[in-house]
């Protein structure tokens, strides 16, 4: 049961700071930022936000922009949100795009033939 009210927490966390983090005016938090997955601790101290950018030179300035804006977002988050407890929120960078569009490319440059009936022989009979 709690963790249903966990998971329905995150997925509200997640949807506010989608629709935050482009009202930034830091200027390091710029182009598209992607949200990936939000982990909030069961007594809600806490909370994760995985954040893939497309742009990966800038994704460092990015993550600093986030971090130094996670408290105004915490405030916002608070107002918005009705929770006994505003988490704090930790910013991680997320890489699982680029490993499964990596992943996506080694398949594709796999050479499988499909695969033929084998031929019996008799050294099997």
């Amino acid at each position: 049961m709690a963790s249903y009210r966990i998971g329905r927490i995150n997925d509200d966390i997640k949807r506010e700071l989608a629709s935050m983090i482009p009202t930034l005016k830091d200027p390091r938090v710029r182009g598209l930022i992607s949200i990936t997955r939000v982990d909030t601790t069961t007594d809600l101290r806490y909370c994760k936000v995985y954040v893939s950018t497309l742009d990966k030179d800038d994704a460092k300035e990015v993550m600093r922009g986030l971090k130094s804006s996670a408290g105004y977002l915490r405030r916002e988050l608070g107002r918005r949100m009705t929770l006994r407890y505003t988490p704090e929120l930790q910013f991680i960078a997320d890489d699982s795009i680029d490993r499964g569009a990596k992943l996506i490319q080694m398949m594709n440059e796999l050479d499988i033939q499909p695969d033929e009936a084998p031929a019996e022989t008799e050294d099997t009979l």
